[in-house]
């Protein structure tokens, strides 16, 4: 046996604590990695192109939010298949499933590009560009979406590695695109004086390298899934199963979108492309605690959907339980920091008082009830990793279409610009509630098919 299925037979009989640690630690220190390139991308915006930059970078977050629901639906869709398949021991099902993948992130990645640039400037106008941000962001996204089937592929073909049982790779692929674009960004916006376009340029260049990395390691016989011959044709039920399960961040990122275009509407209004500007700053700090705990729920993706192919409910149960204990621990701290140093993190992104100040406020309120998300980011994520699609998209949805977007249409006209930063903690206090009602009741069947060896 290959030590690729070795591997993957041990996601059903290696200590499941021992697994999870396996599993999640890599995807923490990729998703750290990538968090913190995506702030230190802002840094240096921020300190290299003025203020008025960040808010431009601000409003390309629904746009950019768009392009990765799409890359999201795709990745997570399909990792999710192949760790079932693998579960089952389906591997030529699994082979296809990845062959699909690759075609459908090809096809989605450019037929948004093309569609995006052919309306950039009316886009980024409805997404709360001003004439003052205009120009950065559209110089930004430009670029961007130039190499935008590059990010797909990319994002899309980590999310397999570790469904493939190499989370060390994937890891290693998120660290070594940091690394490139820490080294590119500073030269393309300082020396080279390429500014926000310089930041954009350097994100894509780092990407496509550790992309030929990762098309490599899948040129390789011996992956459990690789390239060859016959499995690139899409096929009807594999496509439809890799929406069913990818809809739910699809549409978890879609609904960012929307609900960051009416977040800039409302920030505008209220308080001006600085407030913008804010938001932007914010959102970064928060990214940090939200992409960990990402990596937390991908170590969970694999070994949850194996063992839930395999009918193993008991060890089910159990990486749910230290999932959820160590996603309420991670955004715990990141509560902790925003209370006690909020002007620290804003200072790291600019030096103007002013956006600081309404930064510092920002940072405080908005993430005032954040250990919760982890509650909810690991709930709605152990729905994603059995394929529960319907009730992982009604959790996604509900938190920010029908608990914040209320909330963020509301506050607003009673509290100004504090109105839109107070919408997320209320939203996030709902969004719990729900979540760990709907657990609960699928922990106890999942209890109770355990006791009378059926299925789910």
């Amino acid at each position: 046996m290959d030590n690729s299925k070795q591997a993957t037979l041990e996601l059903g009989t290696k200590p499941v604590g021992k697994l999870l640690m396996q599993y999640a630690l890599p995807a923490i220190a990729a998703m750290t990695a990538a968090s913190l390139y995506n702030m230190t991308d802002s840094i240096f915006i921020g300190q290299g192109c003025g203020a008025l930059a960040i808010s431009g970078l601000a409003v390309t977050f629904p746009l950019q939010n768009l392009a990765a629901a799409f890359g999201a639906g795709v990745g997570v869709g399909a990792s999710t298949c192949i760790s079932v398949k693998l579960g089952q021991k389906d591997y030529a099902t699994a082979e296809r499933v990845f062959g699909n993948a690759f075609t459908l992130n090809v096809i989605i990645g450019v037929a948004f590009s093309i569609i995006s640039l052919l309306f950039l400037n009316p886009i980024l106008r409805f997404f709360g560009a001003s004439d003052a941000t205009l120009p950065y962001a559209r110089e930004y996204m430009v670029i961007t979406l130039a190499g935008n089937a590059i990010s797909h592929m990319f994002f899309g073909m980590n999310a397999i590695l570790r469904a493939a049982s190499k989370p060390r790779s994937a890891m290693m692929a998120s660290i070594m695109t940091v690394v490139l674009n820490a080294i590119l960004s500073p030269i393309f916006i300082w020396p080279l004086h390429m500014g926000i376009g310089g930041a954009a340029l350097a994100t894509i260049i780092a990407q496509a390298a550790v992309l030929c990395w990762q098309l490599r390691i899948f040129s390789n016989p011996q992956c459990i899934v690789h390239f060859k011959r016959g499995i690139y044709r899409p096929v009807s039920h594999i496509i439809k199963n890799i929406i069913a399960i990818g809809i739910s961040p699809f549409a978890m990122n879609a609904c960012s979108c929307i609900v960051i275009i009416f977040i800039n509407k409302a920030l505008t209004f209220h308080g001006g492309d600085l407030a913008v500007g804010a938001f932007g700053i914010t959102n970064k700090i928060a990214f940090i605690f939200i992409m960990i705990n990402m990596g937390m729920n991908q170590g969970m993706f694999p070994i949850a959907g194996y063992n839930y192919g395999a009918r193993n409910y008991d060890r089910l149960l159990r990486v749910l339980k230290y999932t959820m204990t160590g996603a309420v621990l991670i955004t715990t701290v990141g509560w902790a920091i925003a209370q006690t140093m909020s002007y620290e993190c804003a200072r790291l992104f600019t030096s103007d008082e002013t956006l600081i100040r309404i930064s510092e406020r920002a940072i405080t309120i908005t993430m005032l009830t954040f250990p919760l998300v982890g509650a909810q980011m690991a709930s709605t994520g152990f729905f994603q990793s059995i394929g529960k699609a319907k009730i992982s998209m009604l959790l996604s949805l509900s938190r920010q279409l029908l608990f914040f977007l209320p909330a963020l249409l509301v506050l607003p006209n009673f509290y100004q610009t504090d109105g839109v930063w107070l919408a997320q903690p209320i939203s996030d206090v709902i969004s719990f509630v729900v979540a760990i009602v709907l657990l609960t009741k699928y922990v106890k069947k999942f209890k109770a098919a355990q006791a009378e060896g059926a299925a789910v």
